[in-house]
Parts: structure tokens; C-alpha cells; sequence
């Protein structure tokens, strides 16, 4: 909505007045509101359930099994784009990107490269650190808003890895929040749906959609992908604590990537019955983006969202080992940090190095803590996702 100012204010609830509903997913499965049974049954009336497999049988359980999140792998392409090659096409310069992005580098797709390929690299790598064979994944969720399908790449990523009990695979939309929302998918489809093995993959080529041209928006993204392995777990072990998830689409003007008709000249008929028909081929506009208003959404909506999820998980900012948030633009990420009161030293980031990779900014820098040792296993971490739609998101997790 419009403030009395003229500036756009995403609607954000607040910690306090929050409508509580009478249902929701926390922790070891479903909780429910006072005065409702904690006992539920997810069933199926399917003749020969027991002969199914994973993914298709849902005989009746008790929903009180966890997730966690066992391995992660990432991959980003060859081609990588200082600051300096951008000044060499637009009237800008390395100090006036960095200081007001915290970004030097970003890693773009070229040649024949494909981020399909990206994304089952960066799957794989995932599978091979959970010491887990990819026939025993039964769900590939690819979160991504540049699939290489209008259908979706989730079946692509099935197709590479060579699953060959054909698990359920599909894509979820949803930008620069995208991994989140499918860490809580992934949890879902494990507490409710008898999921043993859930592959969350995030990866977006942006740099497709960027007018590169345009100084105030290509010096932001990059390409490259992520990958965690969501498992099934006893109750005591599970490693989703709690999330908080939202959208408002009346932000979406302030970030947007709309389809355009192209000009064509096809009109059949003579007499206006037919005009228009057939449509026009469409296709997608580059990124528009309000800098200045996704910073004052983010700034706002982050912290509240992340403050929402650790008072359902119980824990407070002090109890997290590391806050990780969507590498959008270090002056967001510090704010959220400042206001969180989350010291430096616990904030993991890398947007240096890539630059705003979209859907799969999350896992790349989570890869990248837990390789190099910073992320261990029994760490707890505050994630959270936010970009166009609008959407933003967190979750509050522990590793391993």
C-alpha cells in the first residue's frame, strides 16, 4: 500500500498481533492450537499401498517424524564478470559498485553452458556429501524463476542425475525466496507425506533477464546453483525449528520481469471478428527494479519475519550461531544484522564473489560455510529469502 507519503509500504504483520491459525507445521510435524488433538493420521484407501514405492505409497502413520539436512553442493560457471569488465559497457566504476553493493565479482553463463547442468552439479555434489545414491531420492524440488522449460527443469535435473525410479519432480516460482520456500516443501512432503529423501535445489540464470545496459540493475545479478538434501529423521532430530512466509503482490511494481508481446501483424479476417487472433508470441521484459523501495521492503520485512519464526521456534537471536540471508546487497544484509543485533562475525556472505544469484544465494553460501568449516554439524542458522513478487520468508534451521 501507498503511506502518506507516497512510498510504498509492504503490508508486514507484526510479532505481536499475528493471527495465530488453528493448524501449521512446527517442528517434529503438525502442531495444533489449544483444544484440538495432537494425533493425526495421514492415510490412503489405495489397494496394494505396501507393494508401492516411497514417493507413491501413503499408508497410515502418525505424523511426528522430523527433516533434516544431511548435504549441500553448489556450482557457478566458468565466465566470471569483474566490476572493471562491467565500466568497460556502462558509465560506472569498481568504487561506486562496491561500496554501494558489496559486489566485485558475479559468475555468468556463456556458451553452451546450461543451468540444468548447473543445478545437477550442484545436486550431485549433495548426494555425494549425504553419502546418499541417487536412486534412493524420492522428490526433486528446483526452485528457480529462469527455468530452461516454460514447463519446468525440475524432470531435467531427474533426467542428468539418472534417478531411475523416476521420482516426482517439479519447479517452484518464487524468486529470490524460492529456496526457502522449498526447504519448507521439502519438509512437508517429509512429515506428511512419507518423503525419505528430498533434493531442494536453488538456481537462477538472471543474467538472461538483465539489460545490460541499464547501470542501475546489471551490476547486481549473477548465475549459479545450490543444492541441499532434506531427510526424513526421527522427531528429536529434526532440523527445521520454525518459519514465517508471506507475499504482497501489491510490491510488485517495484520488481518485475513482465511478458511483452512482440510486434507481429497477424489479423485474420476482414471483417474484426478475428483481430488479435492468433496471439501474439510473447516473451519476457528485463529486470525493472525500484532499488531504493526493495531496500526499505527488505529492511523492514526481514527482521520481523526472521524475529516471527525464532518466537515460534522458542529461541531468541542469541541462540543462533549464524544468520544467512539472500545475498541481495551487503547494506541490506548489514541492516537486517544491525537490527537483529547479530554481530558480524555470525553473518555468512559471499556476495563479493557472485553477486545476487537469486534463488540460489542461500545454498551457495551455505556450501561454502559448511565446506570450509565455519558451518558444523548441530549449528543452528536463521535464514531468509525476499525479492519480487513480492515474497520473503525465513526459517530457522539447524545443520545436520
Amino acid at each position: 500500500m501507498a503511506s502518506a507519503s507516497g512510498l510504498y509500504t509492504p503490508t508486514v504483520p507484526t510479532v505481536r498481533r499475528r493471527f495465530t491459525p488453528s493448524i501449521g507445521i512446527y517442528q517434529s510435524g503438525f502442531w495444533f492450537s489449544e483444544g484440538v488433538s495432537k494425533r493425526i493420521l495421514c492415510s490412503s484407501t489405495v489397494q496394494g499401498a505396501d507393494k508401492l514405492s516411497p514417493s507413491e505409497s501413503r499408508v497410515p502413520r502418525l505424523v511426528s517424524r522430523g527433516c533434516k539436512l544431511v548435504g549441500c553442493g553448489s556450482a557457478v560457471p566458468g565466465l566470471q564478470i569483474s566490476n572493471d569488465d562491467l565500466a568497460k559497457m556502462v558509465d560506472t566504476n569498481d568504487e561506486w559498485i562496491s561500496i554501494r553493493t558489496g559486489i566485485r565479482n558475479r559468475r555468468v553463463l556463456s556458451g553452451k553452458d546450461s543451468l540444468t547442468a548447473l543445478a545437477a552439479e550442484a545436486a550431485k555434489k549433495a548426494l555425494e556429501m549425504a553419502k546418499v545414491d541417487p536412486d534412493d531420492v524420492d522428490l526433486v524440488l528446483m526452485c528457480t524463476s529462469t527455468p530452461e522449460d516454460l514447463f519446468g527443469s525440475a524432470p531435467q535435473i531427474q533426467k542428468v542425475l539418472g534417478f531411475k525410479n523416476n521420482p516426482l519432480a517439479y519447479d517452484i516460482t518464487a524468486a529470490c525466496s524460492g529456496f526457502v520456500l522449498g526447504l519448507v516443501s521439502a519438509a512437508c512432503h517429509i512429515r506428511g507425506g512419507g518423503f525419505k529423501n528430498v533434493l531442494v535445489i536453488g538456481a537462477d540464470a538472471l543474467s538472461r533477464y538483465v539489460d545490460w545496459t541499464d547501470r542501475g540493475s546489471c551490476i547486481l545479478f549473477g548465475d549459479a546453483a545450490g543444492a541441499v538434501l532434506a531427510q526424513a529423521c526421527d522427531s528429536e532430530e529434526d532440523g527445521l525449528f520454525a518459519f514465517d512466509l508471506h507475499s504482497d503482490g501489491e510490491g510488485q511494481r517495484h520488481l518485475k520481469a513482465t511478458i511483452k508481446e512482440n510486434e507481429t501483424d497477424h489479423v485474420l479476417g476482414t471483417n474484426g471478428s478475428a483481430v488479435g487472433f492468433p496471439p501474439k508470441i510473447s516473451s519476457y521484459s528485463c529486470i525493472q527494479m525500484n532499488g531504493k523501495e526493495v531496500f526499505r521492503f527488505a529492511v523492514r520485512a526481514v527482521p520481523q519475519s526472521i524475529e516471527y519464526a525464532l518466537e515460534k521456534a522458542g529461541l531468541t537471536g542469541s541462540n543462533i550461531d549464524w544468520l544467512l540471508l539472500h545475498q541481495a546487497n551487503q547494506r541490506i544484509i548489514d541492516a537486517v544484522a544491525t537490527r537483529l543485533e547479530v554481530p558480524s562475525e555470525r553473518v555468512l556472505s559471499n556476495l563479493v564473489n557472485y553477486g545476487n544469484t537469486s534463488a540460489a544465494s542461500i545454498p551457495l553460501a551455505l556450501d561454502e560455510a559448511v565446506r570450509s568449516g565455519k558451518v558444523r554439524a548441530g549449528h543452528t542458522i536463521a535464514a531468509a529469502g525476499f525479492g519480487a513478487g513480492l515474497t520473503w520468508g525465513s526459517a530457522i534451521i539447524r545443520w545436520g
